[in-house]
């Protein structure tokens, strides 16, 4: 069945997408080895949970509280993750019914990209074919990305020596940057920043963590500092012609 140009847009959209968030799989790779796992670890982490949020913040606490701080890092990461399953809502219509096994792979798929880049298209079959494209391409493209970290990381041995240990909260940074845009989405991050800084000498490892995602929900529970956009009022065409001073097409307010 043939393509229409929709969906090759889609297709190349997807690609393009999963090389560039694959790249991160090697910084992953080696910050894990570097944290304590070894490389089937590493390798298996990436292959099940396949959320790199969540996945940084595994290996970030494990880093810093060893064993000991399992089940901080396994709620910390949970609580990252839990966007997937809202995702999930948006994604299900676009997927369609088919068999079960289809079902589940195309949730181990619905990522933060996945979504973006299916519901970024116009038509039906373009927004499955970006799904699917960028899934894919991800989830392959991450797992040998992650491979070749680990591998890498596990050669180099003491990855803070070439700075690599500062990759991750880059990659933090990175992915939480273009969510800044609004006021709310700022305010949640320079709160939880600064709750997460005070905590940190006094708490175990991965509760910092806890209580930043916290003041997310509080936040978005409440809806502090949320702004709807306001109204545009449409000029009345009986009551202000065209010509009426001071009224020019195209300014804020002229009828589109």
């Amino acid at each position: 069945m043939a393509l229409s140009a929709a969906d090759k847009r889609a297709l190349r959209t997807g690609i393009s997408v999963g090389i560039a968030v694959a790249a991160y799989g090697v910084s992953f790779g080696a910050l894990s080895v570097a944290a304590g796992l070894d490389i089937w670890q590493t390798c298996f982490l990436s292959l099940v949970l396949f959320s790199g949020g969540s996945q940084f913040a595994v290996i970030g606490i494990i880093a810093s509280g060893g064993a000991a701080a399992g089940i901080p890092a396994i709620a910390s990461s949970t609580f990252l993750a839990l966007r997937n399953g809202i995702y999930s809502m948006r994604v299900a219509p676009i997927v369609g019914d088919g068999p079960w096994w289809r079902r589940i792979v195309a949730a181990q798929l619905t990522i933060d990209e996945s979504t973006a880049v299916a519901i970024a298209q116009d038509e039906k079959s373009a927004q499955k074919v970006g799904f699917w494209t960028t899934g894919i391409a991800i989830y392959i493209g991450w797992n040998l990305a992650t491979f070749a970290g680990a591998l890498l990381g596990n050669l180099v041995g003491d990855v803070n020596k070439f700075g690599l240990d500062a990759v991750a909260a880059a990659a933090f940074v990175g992915l939480l940057w273009p969510r800044l845009k609004q006021l709310q989405a700022a305010a949640v991050a320079m709160v939880a920043a600064v709750l997460a800084t005070i905590l940190i000498p006094f708490t175990p490892p991965g509760v910092p963590v806890l209580a930043a995602a916290v003041v997310a929900l509080v936040f978005g529970l409440t809806n502090w500092l949320h702004r709807e956009p306001a109204a545009q009022v449409q000029p009345d065409d009986a009551s202000e012609p065209l010509d009426t001073p001071g009224f020019h097409p195209g300014h804020e307010g002229a009828a589109s």
